[in-house]
């Protein structure tokens, strides 16, 4: 009997057992998975959290299953969507603990369907060492992997050196610092006064949520105006970042007009193979393709807010590259309103030049701010905005392997398309109106001064001393910088590389690469940590989704492999 072995028992592993029962092979097989939290949901979503945190995403916009979209070589299993399966409202977010149930009954249901020669045992362990075909536990024990997949998830890292510097700072002066890492892992108990947190996006949000509604203070509701009612445990919160903005709201809202077909102009297979500049060659084309989705929902789902038909319009998009005269003027010619064009530059540095005299008038401009978008995402007027969404799908799952890992890239997608849900923002301005919430402003600072942390921004004079600083976002993994075991086993070897954003470096196939530029034939790695980071582990239903696809390859390759 063959054995494979799968480090991760997270929704990517539980994926890649799906496909390969999906290939009913036929091959005698043990199939170890190892990992310390419950197989299916893993470390991020694990029950063991507080039923405070939920998705950022709708009910109906989960699937673990590949359905009639899905173009991979192995055959479609359907099944029940999160809203399926739980029968709540489609339209809901979910906790991530009802996440957690699905995915549970989720990889039980994988076992279950394989062949009679297959098993599958989970190891409620830790890996600790690769060498060879062995896998060491914690627990003491080992196993052997003819055949060994990473399915790592999201990792630690060691910390950088600003990062050792300020905690050695807080420990100094008695203050509190809490360094990045996933929001529900973090030791929040001492945190109290003054606190500034650095980052302003989904962990900012769940850091938020924890740190009010988390120790007694609750919301109420008073002639649809939404009002926060502290229970005195709070911190007072100053929060900033590099744009100064929250991440926009998700939409809450449909499809007016017909969906595009996807993808149109940003086709990454005619890319490969070229020497390519993210900034030159790659990023106008995803720009277009982003802006054909918004357009395409624009005209064929309101009509009336444009000048001429669609047929013209688009033959003319198609002509124009994005960064050009003609492209603008085409816009202003056809689409009147500003606020239905899309300008990607603005979007991403809305308070680029905004200055103010003051926070206070901070304050107050950047609710309104974040008023407006809660009201944008939540007007089908506005469903334009959910048409770029799906095209900045297609485009980001079709950037694996085309070319080294774009910070810029990653951060501002989340940004557009990855933001809370709209009664987060709600909350937000809530807490603010209550002053839990402080805003800082763009282009944050943070200084380390005598018995403080001092902080700032571009955007007012006005500074904040604080008795704690938390980083508001996940840590930077690198390789080089991994806190993962098994990683740094196998980097200590040379039987692991990276490239030059730190990724762990793996084929189109996910073997991974060596430090001689060598494919490894028994070792495979899939996940956010490699240079084939797909979008997400599971999908919104008929998007094709990237992760299934690189799944479906992935089991087609290990189970050749076994096969052998």
């Amino acid at each position: 009997m063959r054995s494979l072995v799968v480090i991760g028992g997270g929704p990517r592993a539980a994926g890649l057992l799906e496909r390969i029962a999906a290939q009913a092979p036929t091959v005698a097989l043990a199939v170890h998975v190892v990992d310390p939290f419950p197989p299916g949901a893993g470390r991020v979503w694990r029950h063991a959290q507080s039923p405070l945190l939920r998705m950022n995403s709708m009910a109906e916009d989960v699937t673990v299953f590949t359905d009639d979209s899905f173009d991979g070589l192995g055959p479609i299993r359907p099944g029940p969507s999160l809203a399926e399966w739980t029968d709540i409202d489609p339209t809901a977010f979910p906790s991530r603990q009802v996440q957690s149930r699905y995915l549970e009954w989720f990889f039980d249901h994988v076992r279950e369907s394989l062949p009679p020669k297959i098993s599958v045992t989970a190891h409620r362990a830790s890996a600790t060492k690769v060498a060879g075909n062995r896998v060491w536990l914690d627990n003491g024990s080992s196993l052997t992997a003819d055949v060994l997949v990473l399915a790592l998830g999201h990792l630690d890292a060691e910390p950088e050196p600003e990062h050792r510097k300020l905690a050695e700072h807080a420990s100094e002066h008695g203050l509190v610092y809490v360094p990045p890492l996933y929001s529900a892992d973090a030791d929040l108990s001492a945190v109290s006064g003054d606190v500034v947190l650095r980052g302003f996006g989904l962990a900012f949000i769940d850091l938020m949520v924890l740190l009010t509604e988390g120790r007694g203070g609750r919301y109420v509701r008073s002639d649809g105006r939404l009002s926060y009612v502290p229970s005195g445990a709070e911190p007072t919160l100053y929060v900033g970042s590099r744009r100064g903005v929250p991440y926009h709201s998700k939409t809450g809202y449909r499809l007016q007009g017909t969906r595009p077909s996807l993808p149109h102009f940003f086709v990454a297979d005619a890319l490969r193979g070229r020497e390519l500049d993210f900034r030159d060659d790659v990023w106008p084309l995803m720009a277009k393709e982003i802006a054909w989705g918004h357009y395409h929902e624009l005209f064929t789902g309101h009509p009336g807010l444009v000048r001429m038909p669609f047929v013209e319009f688009a033959a003319s998009f198609t002509a124009f590259p994005w960064y050009s005269a003609e492209m603008r003027a085409l816009e202003e010619l056809a689409v009147p309103d500003p606020a239905d064009r899309i300008d990607f530059e603005l979007l991403d540095r809305p308070l680029v030049g905004v200055t103010f005299g003051s926070a206070e008038e901070l304050q107050e401009h950047l609710r309104s701010y974040v008023e407006a978008d809660v009201a944008r995402r939540s007007d089908p007027r506005y469903s334009a905005d959910l048409g770029a969404f799906l095209a900045l799908l297609s485009v980001y799952g079709q950037l694996a392997g085309l070319m080294p890992f774009d910070g810029w890239w990653h951060g501002y997608s989340s940004y557009l398309a990855s933001g809370p849900p709209p009664d987060r923002l709600e909350e937000l301005l809530a807490l603010s109106r209550a002053g839990i919430v402080r805003f800082l402003g763009a282009d944050m600072w943070v200084e380390a001064v005598e018995g403080a942390f001092v902080a700032g921004s571009a955007t007012t004079p006005d500074v904040v001393r604080a008795n704690g600083l938390i980083e508001a976002r996940l840590p930077t993994h690198s390789l080089s910088r991994t806190a993962d075991p098994v990683l740094r086993s196998l980097r200590a070897a040379g039987e692991v590389s990276e490239d030059a954003a730190g990724l762990v470096r793996v084929s189109p196939v996910g073997r991974l690469i060596n430090e001689n530029g060598d494919e490894d034939p028994f070792r495979f790695a899939v996940g956010p940590y490699t240079t084939g980071k797909a979008f997400a582990a599971f999908a919104r239903p008929n998007t094709n989704a990237p992760a299934f696809r690189q799944n479906d390859v992935l089991a087609r390759e290990v189970l050749r492999r076994l096969s052998d």
